[in-house]
């Protein structure tokens, strides 16, 4: 069952190129946040995405198949003399997946700074839940990312809440100790935590998931899921594992629709134990299957119902 709560996901969506048969590439699209706010919609929630991306016709049509999954793409602003992001999805016979990315010019980078931005940001603090990750704060200059925290206090004085994904990718930040930075000023801000460990130890910030928990603040009140990969998730202290192994075909997308279906879960009444289970059910029907955000199926597993 979805809740009637309004969630704005920000930040960037962009062209994805994965590996077909023989020499062959698919054309898809994906990127962290646009792909929970698919698996969220694709569960009968009520979902906005806020971004920029180009005025092409092949941004367009990227609108058009947002649109037709049931995410609302009016706070989507079209950027003229501005493109789309490009990455390429290589994966590995055992479905681990390495990245090559064209984003320099990117609309998204931009999204604050354009004349339609108020706007934007007008509806957004609107939101019951604002969700956005470190690679939103990643792709903007600092007077976008300081624009995205006010946002979010915007959001959080009217009552909404914030969660954040921590997904860390080096090769976005000048070094690690911007990055942390930035992560910190974003977890002072949230209500509900998505880390996953193999970031927090890439960041140098963390031995183990009880750690991780405990750096971003676990005892202070806020909602904290630290991600284990194929171990499940750490929960309020407590390792919630997933329900079955899955053979995995493309990793790409996992901690997204975990994070899709976990938030959907808590939206509807399930305590975060359950939510865990219901995110580690769809990040598994996800990683059997190729991209990012894998066309729906019978098996998808947004129908469940979630115990209250």
């Amino acid at each position: 069952m979805a809740s009637d709560a309004t969630i704005t996901v920000i930040g960037e969506a962009m062209l994805e190129l994965s590996r077909g048969s023989g020499d062959s590439w698919n054309l898809r699209y994906g990127g962290d946040v646009i792909n929970t706010a698919i698996h969220l919609a694709r569960a009968g929630d009520k979902v906005r995405f806020a971004s920029a991306i180009g005025a092409d016709p092949m941004s367009e049509e990227l609108r058009k198949a947002w649109e037709a999954e049931g995410v609302d793409t009016g706070l989507l602003i079209g950027t003229p003399g501005r493109t789309t992001g490009l990455y390429a999805i290589e994966t590995d016979e055992t479905g681990e997946r390495s990245f090559h990315y064209w984003r320099g010019e990117a609309a998204a980078r931009a999204m604050f700074d354009l004349p339609e931005s108020s706007a934007m940001v007008d509806a957004a603090a609107q939101s019951d839940l604002l969700y956005f990750s470190l690679i939103t704060l990643a792709i903007l200059p600092d007077a976008g990312r300081e624009a995205l925290l006010a946002l979010c206090e915007r959001v959080k004085a009217r009552g909404g809440r914030i969660a954040f994904d921590g997904n860390y990718r080096p090769r976005l930040w000048s070094d690690a100790a911007t990055a942390r930075a930035w992560r910190d000023r974003a977890i002072a801000l949230c209500d509900i935590g998505l880390p996953t460990l193999a970031d927090e130890v890439e960041m140098g910030e963390a031995d183990d998931a009880a750690d991780a928990a405990a750096r971003w603040g676990a005892g202070e009140g806020r909602e904290i899921v630290v991600k284990l990969g194929a171990e499940g998730c750490l929960v309020g202290g407590v390792l919630v594992p997933p329900p079955a192994r899955v053979d995995v075909v493309d990793s790409s997308g996992a901690g997204d629709a975990f994070n899709g279906g976990y938030l959907h879960a808590r939206l509807a009444g399930a305590e975060p134990a359950e939510a865990a289970l219901a995110g580690h059910r769809l990040a598994g029907w996800n990683i059997g299957r190729r991209g990012a955000i894998p066309a729906r199926d019978a098996d998808a597993p947004y129908g469940q119902k979630v115990p209250a």
